[in-house]
């Protein structure tokens, strides 16, 4: 449970960081981004949930592109049930908005790790 409250928090950290960026993406507060960051962690452990065999096709033909897309869907739905967080642009800002969500939530919790080593475990 840990874990997952310190993943929120490098996510609504990360969102509020992208809202900043020209991509389309608006968040109200840090509030408002810690409740998308905690439906974006729920819908993402749905979907992760999903056996490997039903999405092998569907990634093996797209090249990858597949997960890519899955993901700006749940950045999406995520958008559209939080209030507070919105898409200026619709799908493209989803698309956008999952890319730079990764990799800012890749450094976060690079360097976070590297501060903390054992906070995340």
């Amino acid at each position: 449970m840990t874990a997952f409250l310190i993943a929120a928090l490098i996510t609504a950290v990360s969102l509020l960081i992208i809202s900043k960026l020209p991509l389309g993406i608006q968040v109200d507060s840090f509030w408002k981004a810690l409740v998308a960051a905690i439906v974006f962690g729920i819908l993402n452990g749905i979907a992760q949930s999903v056996p490997g065999w039903i999405t092998f096709l569907p990634k093996l033909l797209t090249l990858g592109l597949f997960s890519l897309i899955a993901n700006a869907i749940i950045f999406g739905l995520a958008a559209w049930l939080v209030r507070g967080f919105d898409l200026r642009w619709g799908f493209w800002s989803a698309l956008l908005g999952s890319i730079a969500l990764s990799f800012v939530n890749s450094i976060l919790s690079w360097v976070l790790d590297t501060i903390f080593p054992n906070l995340i475990r």
